[in-house]
């Protein structure tokens, strides 16, 4: 059965590959973006997808965006926490500004996102909430203090709102991507990438699609039973 699914940062890479797979297996998507117009709209364009703009790190753009996207296509039911950014610095160089953009950015939009759809959520007794985080936020990131802890705060973050929100029919899980191959990462010059690489047990990256068909199980009737789940699609690189 179709429900309306936000993915938020999900026009480009890890995000679009999962709006597109929501929709394929039969959701009504909504992806949410931040700043790239031209962007949004060739991806609106080629997957009819509609796009909504709007910053999920302030909470009342999330109130306002959310109550858009439930006016246009109705309540929601599926809540994807995909957008993220770096910036990067070692602890030591870091900036109160690096720290804090970060932090809202990936953090802190998880928050508002969920704050703003659990209620229905709640009342509807059903709900699937699975929150993109990363394998450094298990592993620990050279200079990524800001998005390791981040990401790691998501982790925490899902396993309590599990807990609360079990006995509503609402599930909360997290996936941890490893080295995706997207536009960022394939802007890492060849020789580290073949270093990382060398350091994956199944040698290679991994594709956006294989985080989008974790998504689609984790939102699927049949996932009901899984709650508060961490699941690394990393390659191997790390392993809990």
């Amino acid at each position: 059965m179709g429900r309306v699914a936000i993915v938020t940062g999900g026009t480009r890479g890890i995000g679009e590959a999962i709006s597109i797979a929501l929709k394929e297996a039969g959701n009504t998507v909504a992806a949410v973006y931040a700043g790239n117009d031209v962007k949004a709209k060739e991806f609106s364009d080629a997957t009819g997808i509609q796009t909504y703009k709007f910053d999920v790190s302030n909470f009342e753009q999330c109130q306002e965006g959310v109550a858009k996207i439930v006016s246009d296509l109705g309540p929601i039911e599926i809540l994807v926490n995909n957008a993220g950014i770096t910036r990067d610095a070692t602890l030591h160089k870091m900036t109160p500004d690096q720290w804090a953009v970060v932090i809202q950015t990936d953090l802190t939009s998880c928050f508002n996102m969920c704050r703003v759809t659990i209620e229905s959520m709640r009342e509807r007794s059903f709900g699937r909430i699975i929150n993109i985080s990363s394998m450094n936020g298990e592993l620990g990131g050279f200079g990524q203090a800001n998005y390791s802890a981040a990401k790691a705060g998501m982790i925490g973050f899902s396993k309590a709102v599990a807990r609360e929100d079990a006995g509503k029919g609402i599930t909360v899980n997290v996936i941890t991507p490893g080295f995706v191959a997207t536009e960022m990462v394939e802007t890492i010059p060849e020789k580290v990438i073949n270093s990382i690489v060398s350091n994956i047990p199944v040698k290679r990256l991994g594709q956006p699609s294989e985080i989008a068909r974790g998504v689609v199980f984790l939102s699927s009737d049949d996932a009901g039973y899984i709650t508060g789940c961490t699941l690394d699609i990393n390659g191997g690189m790390y392993m809990t």
